[in-house]
């Protein structure tokens, strides 16, 4: 019995004094694969590890995160000066390794479960003329002993200000857990409240939550889950409101089925009231089923290839051939609801279109017509019916000609479309496939 409990307390002794030195490497191994990972999924980043110092219980290391040419940078430079160098964010990490890390209990958010390591990183941005702004808030993460990491920004309340500018922000916490070796992400975020205030202009947003999963397929895109809320935004310009939103919320989700894509959103959104207008408030749930997976990706990389800010005509051409592929290999676009309420009324609207599969070596855009079934149902109050009248008197031969049929307090449409034969409220109207 006695030497059972000696060889336990060697063994004991050999993971916490032995093991560290042996899993620092795998540690910061992990740490790399997870970031490099992070930088080809974005495309746009490069991701360099500087002045790392391993010690045997823990090590001292700086990544530095710098945008690449992209649409990424392009798009930043475009909010700046084109041709300016942009700033680079910088990470410091220090890294407490071992089956059992007990040096990190020493320090703050410390943990004793079993991994590679525990660490714990501030952040900065660097600028090209060499200066540094400290980010609020530190990330700790655990390396778990199949490579995962689990991260964890954690930020408490504070404000900052420089000249006119100032910006404040609440507790907030952002859970992200990366998986390099089967692409799998999941995270979730908690912002209480971020503002900006420059001079009379200002931005507020109460509050931010989200979370989600994300799996990463063969065809170049993750597919998953997202959902996200927010509670409250308002914007300022010299004093004045200049939009706002009281909440929205969005519940999405994407799935593989034998080589089909399939995606579901939900929306709803409450606006703040605008002068001489009032409030507006949205709510949708749109559904795409049977997309062609391999197609589909080849059409998203050919997208993210043309840039920022594309020519309009040579970007069509460039993707015109797998655009006509993926409506070829078929596909349904659903709106079951998309619902837009005014202070005189809600608009209702439903809408199905289905493109029947054809051969994709004959398919053109005519073919496409022939193609497509398609159905729609439309509700417009009688108050924004009449004025819309009003304002356009000519809008009278809408009603006229019945494609605006009163029921009630309200106007509807009822649409079908096949084979080339529109019909609206029961009135047949033959499209000429020669026009096209």
């Amino acid at each position: 019995m006695k030497k059972g409990v000696v060889a336990l307390l060697v063994i004991l002794a050999l993971v916490i004094i032995v093991s560290p030195g042996i899993l620092g490497r795998l540690a910061e191994k992990s740490v790399d694969e997870n970031l490099n990972w992070a930088a080809a999924e974005s495309g746009d980043l490069v991701i360099s590890s500087d002045n790392f110092d391993r010690g045997w219980f823990s090590s001292e290391g700086q990544h530095r995160v710098e945008i690449k040419e992209g649409n990424l940078q392009a798009m930043l430079q475009e909010l700046g000066s084109p041709g300016d160098e942009l700033p680079v964010l910088v990470i410091n990490t220090h890294l407490d390794h071992g089956l059992i890390p007990v040096s990190s209990m020493s320090r703050e958010n410390g943990s004793l479960a079993p991994g590679l390591g525990s660490a714990i990183s501030t952040l900065s941005v660097e600028f090209s003329d060499g200066k540094t702004i400290e980010i609020p808030g530190k990330v700790y993460s655990n390396v778990a002993l199949g490579g995962e990491l689990e991260s964890s920004y954690e930020l408490e309340a504070g404000s900052r200000s420089d000249g006119r500018t100032t910006a404040a922000w609440g507790t907030s916490t952002v859970e992200v857990t990366t998986n390099p070796s089967s692409g799998d992400v999941k995270f979730a975020g908690d912002i209480h409240g971020v503002s900006f205030a420059d001079g009379s202009d200002s931005l507020e947003v109460n509050r931010l939550t989200f979370s989600g999963s994300q799996a990463s397929t063969k065809f170049g895109f993750a597919t998953g889950d997202v959902k996200m809320q927010i509670d409250g935004v308002s914007a300022l310009t010299n004093g004045v409101q200049a939009g706002g939103l009281k909440r929205m919320s969005v519940d999405g989700h994407t799935s593989l089925d034998n080589g089909r894509v399939n995606g579901r959103t939900t929306l709803e959104a409450e606006m703040s009231a605008l002068p001489q207008f009032g409030e507006v408030s949205v709510a949708g749930d749109i559904s795409v089923e049977g997309a062609d997976a391999e197609v589909l990706g080849e059409l998203i990389k050919k997208m993210e290839a043309l840039g920022p800010n594309p020519d309009q005509t040579q970007a069509f051409a460039a993707v015109e051939g797998d655009l006509k592929r993926l409506l070829a290999s078929g596909l349904e676009l659903r709106f079951d609801q998309l619902d837009v309420t005014l202070p005189m009324g809600t608009v209702t609207t439903a809408l199905k279109i289905e493109v029947l599969e054809k051969d994709a070596s004959t398919f053109d855009w005519t073919s496409l017509l022939l193609a497509t079934e398609a159905s729609a149902t439309i509700s417009v109050p009688e108050a924004l019916v009449d004025m819309a009248l009003q304002m356009n008197p000519q809008a009278n031969a809408v009603v006229g000609m019945g494609f605006l049929q009163k029921n009630g307090d309200v106007y509807e449409v009822s649409a079908e479309y096949k084979k080339a034969l529109l019909t609206i409220n029961g009135q047949p109207m033959p499209i000429p496939l020669g026009a096209f």
